[in-house]
C-alpha cells in the first residue's frame, strides 16, 4: 500500500496476467477440442469467450478474496484448495451428475460458478445455445 498507485491499479495489475493466462488457456483449450478430439463447436466462439471471461473474473474475485484474507502464500493456496477447488470441481457437476446427489448438496451446488461455467461450455460447445438460452447461467455468476 505504500507504492505510488491507486489500490484498483494494484487490484488491476495483480489480476491481469491471469486473466490473460485464462485467455489463452480458454483458446488452448477450444483448439485442442476440435482439432485433436473433433468435438465440434455448435455456438459462437465470442459468446463462449465472453461468458468463460466471466467465469474468470468470478474464480479471480474468490482467489483475491482468500489472498486477502491469509497473510502467507501456502495458507491462501491449502485453503483455496481444501475449501474452494475439491468442492468445486465435486459438486459442479464435472466428476458427478447433480441429481445424483443427495438434496442438500444439490441446493449447495448453487452456490458454486463452476456450476453454471459448465452448464454454459456443453450449452455452447455441444448444443449451439445462444445467450437467450444461457442467460441464467450467465446472471448466477455474476451474482456469486
Amino acid at each position: 500500500m505504500v507504492t505510488p498507485i491507486k489500490p484498483y491499479q494494484l487490484i488491476i495489475g495483480k489480476l491481469l496476467p491471469f486473466v490473460l493466462i485464462a485467455t489463452v488457456d480458454v483458446a488452448l483449450v477450444i483448439i485442442v477440442a476440435k482439432f485433436w478430439f473433433g468435438i465440434p463447436l455448435r455456438g459462437s466462439i465470442f459468446l463462449l469467450f465472453g461468458l468463460s471471461g466471466l467465469f474468470v473474473l468470478t474464480t479471480l474475485g474468490l482467489g483475491l478474496f482468500v489472498s486477502t484474507i491469509f497473510k502467507t502464500q501456502q495458507q491462501a493456496m491449502m485453503t483455496a484448495q481444501f475449501f474452494f477447488f475439491i468442492p468445486f470441481i465435486f459438486f459442479s457437476g464435472f466428476t458427478f451428475p447433480i441429481e445424483n446427489m443427495p438434496k442438500l448438496v444439490q441446493y449447495v451446488t448453487y452456490l458454486i460458478p463452476l456450476r453454471y461455467y459448465i452448464d454454459i461450455i456443453r450449452g455452447i460447445f455441444l448444443k449451439g445455445v445462444g445467450i437467450t438460452g444461457l442467460w441464467n447461467q450467465a446472471l448466477a455468476q455474476v451474482r456469486q
